[in-house]
């Protein structure tokens, strides 16, 4: 009798402990996001706690990461493999640092720009909506991205910082990461196409537990951008198409399986070097442009310059081209914020739709009657 009673306490004890702390639950009945065109992260829900994983947070990486998301009461009776996680995000996001223009719209967009503490070159952020938490004080200026003020930032102490990499090497994110500050990789730039790009707002939509609101924000884009593409198709002329400008002896442009060949590809023009594949832009001489696009109809984004008298002064030989001649340049950098920077490399991103109807507002101006470019204006 007495060997069965203290039999029966173990018994008792041992399930009260497993009461007490949840082993990883199964993945294999977790539910995924759904993503039409993005490749570079998925996100996983168990029901306990949700996994985002970044597959591709820069071209050509070998190296992924996965960030567990998950209530302080969960957290407290789950157990985690060791090293198996890059970071951990318990319960709301009550502050955050972002360090690319492209992430402002999407916490606009999701009305949680009030969250944002921190950003490495304020200057460069255009929205007049996240530009008053600047004036007001809200939002800190961190330096610049290539050497973020860490000592800043860490008494910020934000809940995650949303970064973005070239390579695999960043000394400031490891210094965050060693304090205990979460480092997030955003890969949205490496997408391959503009709908792609524009489908990480559902990234921030599962940091804040706004899924739901981020899907269809995202569904209203893809729709109008699919609604100019379809109207562009009745274009009945298609004007051939150049693009870029020179830097330093070297021309560059984009290939014609980048994200901005396909802008032209949906606004129904004939782009010179559709053609060509590869990754990052084309490098070409002067001479071998000058050869195939002297009498192109349109010349878009001619590298930073504002004016045809900056852009001649540059070089003289750009006033060759028929495009100069008849003065059909467009270029999106002089909209420009309160402090100057460049509304495209902001929103243009988010927004791939405007994007797409501003082309076609230029391209086919029988179109889009009524539409004014939101990006684009002609080189004067």
């Amino acid at each position: 009798m007495k060997s069965s009673f203290y039999f029966l306490m173990i018994l008792l004890f041992l399930s009260c402990k497993n009461e007490s702390q949840t082993t990883l639950p199964n993945t294999s009945v977790s539910e995924t996001l759904e993503l039409k065109y993005a490749e570079g992260f998925s996100v996983d829900d168990n029901g306990i706690f949700k996994v985002l994983n970044i597959t591709k947070p820069w071209p050509n990486a070998d190296t992924s990461y996965k960030y567990v998301l998950i209530s302080k009461e969960n957290m407290a009776k789950t157990t985690f493999l060791k090293d198996e996680y890059d970071g951990f995000i318990i319960d709301e996001i009550k502050n955050l640092v972002v360090t690319s223009t492209t992430h402002i719209p999407a916490l606009e967009l999701l009305d949680v720009e009030k969250h944002l503490v921190g950003f490495p070159g304020t200057n460069y952020i255009s929205s007049e909506k996240t530009r008053q938490l600047i004036d007001n004080g809200k939002v800190r200026d961190l330096g610049e991205n290539e050497g973020i003020n860490t000592e800043v930032l860490l008494e910020l102490n934000p809940d995650v910082v949303i970064g973005f990499g070239v390579e695999g090497v960043n000394k400031t994110f490891e210094t965050i990461k060693k304090a205990g500050i979460p480092v997030i990789y955003n890969g949205d730039w490496v997408e391959s196409s503009a709908l792609a790009k524009a489908e990480w707002i559902k990234f921030f939509g599962v940091l804040f537990n706004k899924e739901k609101e981020a899907e269809s924000i995202f569904n209203e884009i893809e729709k109008d951008y699919l609604a100019a593409k379809n109207m562009a198709k009745s274009a009945k002329k298609r004007p051939t198409v150049l693009s870029g400008a020179m830097h330093k002896e070297v021309w560059y442009l984009p290939n014609g399986s980048s994200a901005e060949a396909q802008f032209l590809k949906d606004a129904n023009v004939n782009y010179i070097w559709s053609e060509t594949t590869g990754n990052g832009s084309l490098a070409l001489s002067f001479e071998t442009v000058l050869d195939k696009a002297n009498d192109a109809e349109l010349w878009l984004s001619p590298s930073y310059y504002t004016s045809l008298e900056q852009l001649e002064k540059a070089n003289s030989l750009y006033s060759n081209f028929d495009a100069f001649k008849n003065k059909n340049i467009y270029t999106f950098s002089n909209t420009t914020g309160e402090t100057g920077g460049v509304l495209y490399y902001e929103l243009g991103t988010a927004r791939p739709d405007l994007v797409l109807k501003d082309l076609i507002k230029i391209a086919h101006p029988e179109l889009l009657n009524g539409y004014e470019p939101y990006f684009f204006e002609k080189l004067k």
